[in-house]
């Protein structure tokens, strides 16, 4: 048996893949990420677990309990002023996000699975998309040539069309 010298680097070297991101369809034509930071849970909602209320903006569905939680669930593409959901559907794609101790349930069409890209990677999405957009926006990534909207997650638990004060 030879005694070959090897040698290892004192550290690993680790490349940064960048901060995670859960990614979906908001609808048909726009695709989003919103940070995994906020991301609780992606979750299949039956249609009938979401309760109505009345009196509420367009875009609030209702109420539905989560993990033994009551949490609003609202329509995010229509919060967005883009296009509506199908309510043919039989059941919701909800995701449920958390910001300090504010839980909402997001209603999209679709959810796509998670992505990463560096902060670097964000690009200013003015111009670039509705200015009604913007100010639940963190920026805009292009990844294999789909341009993806970063959401901010605070922007959206503080929008004033949820507020009723």
């Amino acid at each position: 048996m030879t005694n070959a010298n090897i040698t290892l680097p004192l550290k690993p070297t680790q490349t940064n893949l960048g901060d995670g991101y859960l990614k979906f369809q908001l609808n048909q034509q726009t695709a989003a990420v919103l940070s995994m930071k906020y991301t609780q849970e992606a979750v299949i909602v039956p249609i009938e677990s979401v309760t109505s209320m009345p009196n509420m903006p367009s875009c609030i569905l209702g109420l539905m309990n989560w993990r033994s939680r009551i949490i609003w669930v609202v329509d995010l593409p229509r919060m967005l002023n883009l296009e509506s959901l199908d309510y043919r559907v039989r059941q919701y794609s909800a995701i449920v996000i958390q910001v300090e101790s504010l839980v909402l349930g997001l209603v999209v069409q679709e959810i796509k699975g998670t992505t990463k890209f560096l902060p670097d990677d964000i690009h200013s999405p003015i111009g670039q998309v509705a200015s009604s957009l913007v100010p639940y926006l963190c920026g805009c990534v292009v990844q294999q040539q789909e341009i993806l909207l970063v959401l901010d997650a605070l922007a959206i638990v503080q929008s004033s069309i949820l507020r009723s004060d």
